[in-house]
């Protein structure tokens, strides 16, 4: 059996008909691994997740050229819900539940997804990975705090028993502490579930101490990839996404670089 339950081979995806947003992207990810997908606003990582769900119709995208393949088989002919029934969990970013139904109501419709593949999966086990759902069981979504609603996103996708998960920016808007909080449960779902992962995220250090691998974009490519310790290691990852590098005791961050230097390091 192939290792990689994800492969992404040099796809372009277009919007509108005109607006390419992604140029020849290509990823893996192995199974049960998680995989760190990085890059600033608009370099197209929620885009690259929505291709693998083959969702990009319902933004007028579509994919022009490449290969998507999931779990041995290309997606091109697989509707989002069938990727659901075979095993595909994407959790978008928004968080995207139903707000006027309860956590329980919530829970109770993600199990409908189920493909019947292996151990069933429980509303219990959500409520073991996330007490806090349990507690507020029988409230509105809508009133729930932004923590509890990334919470409710990972467990109603819990609940399609997936061998894959896409997480779309789950540190959006949160406090450290409950980023904190839900990176752990992540990774101990990929532990115990044996869950692969492909995570987008803003927070490289968060990330990259999740992840066995990770891939950096810009303009709709891959500019570096490599495993934490060595984008970790690298001068331009450190001073564009880990907030550090340049002369010492001086942080820089991605935003206060140039694009255009980025651009002649890592395009030229």
């Amino acid at each position: 059996m192939d290792d990689r339950i994800l492969d992404v081979s040099n796809i372009e995806v277009v919007y509108n008909h005109s607006v390419q947003v992604l140029r020849g992207l290509s990823l893996n990810v192995p199974r049960g691994e998680i995989v760190a997908l990085l890059g600033s606003n608009g370099a197209g990582k929620s885009t690259t997740l929505k291709a693998i769900a083959n969702v990009l119709f319902l933004e007028d995208g579509e994919r022009s050229s490449g290969q998507i393949r999931f779990d041995g088989d290309a997606v091109d002919h697989r509707p989002p819900h069938r990727l659901v029934r075979d095993g595909l969990c994407h959790v978008m970013e928004g968080r995207r539940v139903f707000e006027d139904l309860t956590v329980e109501e919530n829970l109770i419709a993600a199990g409908y997804a189920r493909s019947g593949r292996g151990t069933s999966v429980t509303r219990d086990l959500v409520y073991e990975y996330f007490p806090q759902l349990y507690s507020r069981r029988r409230s509105l979504a809508g009133y729930l705090s932004g923590g509890e609603q990334q919470m409710l996103a990972i467990g109603r996708g819990l609940l399609g028993q997936p061998s894959m998960m896409l997480l779309d920016e789950p540190s959006l808007g949160l406090s450290p502490m409950l980023v904190e909080e839900i990176f752990t449960i992540i990774a101990r779902i990929n532990r115990e579930q044996e869950v692969a992962m492909l995570l987008v995220e803003q927070n490289a250090n968060v990330a990259l101490a999740l992840a066995s691998y990770g891939y950096i974009m810009e303009s709709g490519r891959v500019v570096i990839d490599g495993t934490p310790e060595k984008l970790m290691a690298d001068d331009d990852v450190r001073e564009f996404y880990l907030g550090s590098g340049g002369s010492e005791g001086e942080g820089k961050s991605y935003r206060d670089v140039k694009h255009y230097k980025r651009r002649k390091r890592w395009l030229s």
